[in-house]
């Protein structure tokens, strides 16, 4: 065999993508399920994608079509760490999609909307060898073998990675439906023996060096409802390690002979937890023993891993969302089960949300013109119709687009009030944008809009950050601080139900603490009632005071985004001194400032005494003269 590179990526799946369409209405038929959440889906897909969150390097070959779902796989997968340059866009065909309901604790209703798809159009000259080669293992599924191209394509992938040397992992993956057996609707329908499939299956079997499946798959592949029979007949025909699913009891992998006792394989125990959705926990599965498979640990190891990803994806909402990253699996094998109801486990939840979230987040040079009450102030003081105010808002959007450039990252602050057409513009834009939910002036807090938060943020756009300014001291009354931190209960459910990062603004009063300790007081207050927000935004601090502010994020929180620094219309030469020493602080990621910036232009130009290039000019000025104070004081702390 001539000696082959070394591989690029721990393994490429091969086969199904799509968008997963789950009901978000809990324990009714689909039929009278309401709204759906959209997630990427398909075995190889979600395995791909598990993989990634393990820290495996992972890509996919497969197909999506050119519409607005596949642009989502794509991106869904480049944000999740997955490779793409194998998956191919067809012209001619749609993405395919899947709904899915959870309908009680063991029906769970599964409908493919898959009529002449995009990925089932693979095809053997989708297959490039040198992209098989790159891989350290390839993953094929069952499904991919039901049509003859399909068929054609899986198999040519196996012998170009059997001619280089690389493992061949079968997901035997049985869909009756997918196979023509059923109808469309039965999509739910896990076995029907055919002889046929028994056929074609065995026929994949005896070049793959793992097969994967639960006791259905395995029937299927074994030709017999018996699980040692069909354990039996598979063994006959390959070497592989066989891997059998046994749901929560965990797994039993069989690298050598099948035993007497089929409870004398290799296992690890599964995990106490209670089901609350069981679609994808498979691929879950697979993702976390290929974690363990790839990397060369013992099967004892590569069950465990698995057994217990699985019964991470069990307890949540969703296939490929469900699964964990690295850090998590680590923090729930060491800690164990608390509550069965992993959904409900605060702590392990908020490591799953905080460690999977994307992208990342640094240099942020935000314009916040997220102000109502002071605009509207001005817009009185000079006589101006406050409709106006939303074309000032327009002005600032194109302003600070002007100064875009690539050692930062831009941003912006944005209401919906008056902000509302700057808001749909910044979106495509790649910013970092947060959207203000507080009532302006409120002490006690109040939420601005809908009288449920949840009802109003559950619109947004994912990439919105809910942003919460709070008039808070560690010394107010026990009533008024009761009342603040139950408000900011309100907001953190609110987000982590709509799945959206959240930052909080603590604005400090006159009244009670003050001095270089209230700020980070304050923070320790609302740590100790659980409230983990995303974000901080905070104002200007010594020395001393952002020490013990890191102090406090790093005790309660390490997977906090950071701090934004915003500047309370601080005059340029305070808020260039506060920048400098704010950019000392490992957990500042940037500012936010607002009227520093728009206040003077505001004013003239709502009083009709600039035109709109003036107040353009006046604000890019001061917006690029902080940006370059923040990224001086950058580098020389990196220095």
């Amino acid at each position: 065999m001539a000696t082959q590179p070394m591989p690029i990526y721990d393994i490429i799946t091969i086969g199904r993508s799509c968008a997963d369409l789950y009901a978000d209405q809990i324990g009714c038929r689909m039929e009278d399920a309401r709204s759906f959440s959209k997630y990427v889906g398909g075995c190889p897909t979600n395995i791909a994608v598990g993989g990634a969150r393990l820290g495996l390097k992972t890509a996919l070959l497969s197909r999506v079509g050119d519409d607005q779902i596949g642009r989502f796989v794509l991106e869904t997968l480049k944000a999740e760490g997955v490779e793409t340059r194998g998956v191919a866009t067809d012209p001619e065909r749609l993405t395919a999609m899947a709904f899915l309901g959870i309908e009680d604790d063991r029906n769970f209703p599964l409908l493919f909307v898959r009529t002449d798809c995009a990925d089932a159009a693979l095809c053997e000259d989708d297959v490039d060898p040198d992209f098989i080669r790159s891989a350290k293992a390839i993953v094929v599924s069952g499904t991919h073998f039901s049509k003859p191209h399909l068929e054609a394509a899986s198999f040519k992938a196996m012998r170009i990675a059997k001619e280089a040397g690389r493992k061949i992992i079968f997901d035997i993956d049985y869909r009756p439906n997918l196979w023509g057996l059923l109808g469309a609707g039965a999509g739910d329908v896990r076995f029907i023996a055919d002889a046929k499939v028994t056929a074609r299956v065995q026929s994949i079997l005896p070049d793959c060096d793992v097969v994967v499946g639960t006791d259905e798959e395995v029937h299927i592949a074994g030709g017999s409802t018996d699980t040692r029979e069909a354990l039996l007949n598979i063994r006959k025909l390959t070497k592989a390690t066989i891997v059998l699913k046994t749901g929560p009891k965990g797994c039993l992998v069989f690298p050598d002979a099948i035993p007497q006792n089929i409870e004398d394989g290799i296992s690890s125990e599964g995990f106490p937890v209670e089901v609350f959705n069981v679609l994808g926990a498979g691929d879950g599965f697979m993702a976390g023993f290929l974690r363990g498979y790839v990397r060369d640990l013992p099967l004892e190891d590569c069950c465990r891993i698995a057994n217990a990803c699985g019964a991470l994806a069990v307890s949540r909402h969703g296939c490929a969302p469900s699964y964990p990253s690295w850090e998590e699996l680590e923090f729930f094998l060491d800690r164990g089960v608390v509550n069965p109801r992993l959904r409900e486990d605060a702590d392990l939840e908020h490591v799953h949300w905080a460690t999977n979230r994307r992208g990342q987040w640094d240099n942020i040079c935000a314009f916040a013109i997220d102000h109502r009450m002071q605009l509207e102030t001005m817009a009185k003081d000079v006589g101006a119709d406050p409709e106006r105010i939303a074309k000032f808002k327009d002005l600032a959007l194109d302003t600070m687009l002007s100064a875009r450039r690539p050692d930062m990252n831009l941003g912006t602050l944005l209401d919906s009030k008056y902000g509302r057409q700057a808001l749909f513009r910044a979106e495509k834009e790649g910013l970092w944008i947060g959207r203000p939910v507080e009532l302006p002036g409120s002490r006690p807090l109040q939420f601005e809009g809908a009288p449920s938060l949840g009802a109003e943020v559950a619109s947004w756009p994912d990439d919105h950050v809910i942003k919460c300014l709070v008039f808070y001291n560690p010394d107010d009354p026990e009533a008024l601080r009761r009342q603040q931190l139950d408000q900011l209960h309100r907001l953190a459910s609110a987000a982590r139900l709509s799945r959206h990062e959240f930052l909080i603004e603590v604005i400090g009063t006159a009244e009670g603490k003050v001095g270089e300790m209230a700020t980070s007081e304050a923070m320790q207050q609302i740590y100790d009632e659980g409230i983990r927000p995303d974000w901080w935004k905070l104002t200007d601090q010594t020395k001393a005071g952002w020490a013990a502010i890191s102090a406090v994020i790093e005790s309660n929180d390490r997977w906090c985004r950071g701090i934004l620094l915003l500047g309370l219309d601080a005059p340029f030469d305070k808020l260039e001194s506060s920048i400098a020493r704010a950019a000392d602080s490992r957990h500042v990621r940037g500012f936010a400032v607002g009227r520093t910036i728009f206040g003077d232009a505001a004013r003239a130009w709502l009083a009709n005494a600039i035109d709109d290039a003036t107040a353009q000019k006046m604000m890019k000025e001061r917006f690029e003269r902080l940006i370059n104070c923040w990224v001086k004081a950058r580098r020389q702390e990196a220095a």
